[in-house]
This record gives C-alpha cells, sequence and structure tokens, in this order.
C-alpha cells in the first residue's frame, strides 16, 4: 500500500531578495514535510525566515531555488508548474494573516460567507456555515459588525473563520493569536487542531506565544534562514517554563 504523501513539502527552498552585495539569504536549504492531521508551529527570533517561509508555501513569494510540492504535486521546481495559482489558493490553501485584512464594506458574516460564494456555494448556505463558524470561535453575536466596529481580536477571529469557510487542506496562519487572550488563544488553536484532525489538514502557524506552544505536535525552530531544530512541541514547553 502506498503511502499518502505529505499535504506540505519543501526540498532545498532557498530565498533571497536583491543582488549582489545587497543581497538578503531569507531561506537557505530549508527542507521540511507535513502530514495531513498535523499541527505545525514555526519559532524564531525575527528576521529568521519565518513569514518568508509561510509565504513560498502559500504561493505568495516564488524560492529563489528548490522545489515546493502541496499535496503530492510540485508547485515550483524552478518556475510554476500549475496553470491557475488562483484556485489553488482558492482550493487548497486558508491563510490567516497577522493582519485581519477583513472588507470594510462587509460585515463580519458576509467577510466569510464571501470566501465561499467566490468558490460556487450559494450565498444562503455560505451565510449560515459563517454564522456557524463565528460561533464557533466566539465571536457570533458579532456577526452583522460591519470590521470597524469590531475589537483587534474579534477582527483577528473572523478572519480565521474566513480562513476555514472553504476546508481547505492545508492552513496557514502567521502569529494568529497574537492579539488574543489566553483563554481565546486556546479556543483558536483547539479549533484548528480539530480542523486538522477531522479533515487530515496540515496546519502550519508562525508564533511566539508560549501560551500555546503545548497545542502543537511539532515546533520547528528557524535561525538565519534555516531550520535549527524540528521537534515534539512537549520539550520546548518544558524548557519555556
Amino acid at each position: 500500500m502506498q503511502a499518502t504523501p505529505p499535504l506540505v513539502q519543501l526540498e532545498r527552498v532557498a530565498r533571497t531578495f536583491g543582488q549582489g552585495e545587497a543581497a538578503v539569504r531569507a531561506l537557505s536549504d530549508v527542507t521540511l514535510a507535513v502530514q495531513g492531521g498535523e499541527v505545525v508551529g514555526l519559532r524564531g527570533p525575527s528576521g529568521s525566515g519565518k513569514s518568508t517561509l509561510l509565504n513560498i508555501i502559500a504561493c505568495i513569494l516564488e524560492p529563489s531555488a528548490g522545489r515546493l510540492l502541496l499535496s503530492g504535486e510540485t508547485v515550483w521546481d524552478g518556475a510554476y508548474r500549475v496553470p491557475d495559482l488562483r484556485r489553488l489558493r482558492r482550493d487548497r490553501i486558508g491563510f490567516i494573516f497577522q493582519f485581519h485584512n477583513l472588507l470594510p464594506f462587509l460585515s463580519a458574516v458576509d467577510n466569510v460567507a464571501l470566501a465561499m460564494t467566490l468558490a460556487g456555494t450559494k450565498r444562503p448556505e455560505a451565510r449560515a456555515r459563517a454564522r456557524a463558524l463565528l460561533d464557533e470561535l466566539q465571536v457570533g453575536r458579532r456577526a452583522d459588525a460591519m470590521p470597524a466596529n469590531l475589537s483587534g481580536g474579534e477582527a483577528q477571529r473572523v478572519s480565521i473563520a474566513r480562513a476555514l469557510a472553504n476546508t481547505p487542506p492545508i492552513i496557514l496562519a502567521d502569529e494568529p493569536t497574537a492579539a488574543l487572550d489566553s483563554e481565546r488563544a486556546r479556543v483558536v488553536m483547539d479549533l484548528l487542531r480539530q480542523v486538522a484532525r477531522e479533515r487530515r489538514a496540515a496546519v502550519l502557524v508562525v508564533t511566539h506565544d508560549e501560551k500555546i506552544f503545548d497545542r502543537f505536535d511539532r515546533m520547528v525552530s528557524l535561525r538565519d534562514g534555516r531550520i535549527e531544530e524540528d521537534t515534539g512541541s512537549d520539550a520546548l514547553t518544558q524548557a519555556a517554563r
């Protein structure tokens, strides 16, 4: 029986910004695989390459070298190998940004529903699912509020609901709990863990938030653009205490 390929696979990926003497190597020789059902944390000091790595997996940034595979398909190998990157991002990737990036002219529920209607879901069904997701994230009572009237934490939870709306197999999050208190941070991480387990999704989270370290299956530490350590989160949680 053939093993299921990783949902995310990077092979010797590098990324350089600029040229010549001004060139900055943001990533060097990064090899990483994340299976379906796995929740992986990415940690490291500022400038270590965490967000660059996330943006390469999301097909927002091109690598300078190496190979990127998603769901076993080669997506980048010297150039992008898929015909429609927008469709790939829409169908396969849910991205939770550090800033919520909600559309200011749509209510919370319609921000979440829009992601589904763009993928072909009928509006009543999309709005019903959007309300259910907002309820799960403890922000359902603010479903009809406009983004300008949401607190920072509420807006971030709406953006998380939007990222989960189309049940993507790959979920990428850049500091998703930074604006949340301890209780709501755990709610968010428990939901991401549930999504990973029930849908066999691969979840990668950039974080400095020690209070959620125990929610990860693995913690990957980066420094100077290289993977310094890749280990189960338990050891790092104990070390942080």
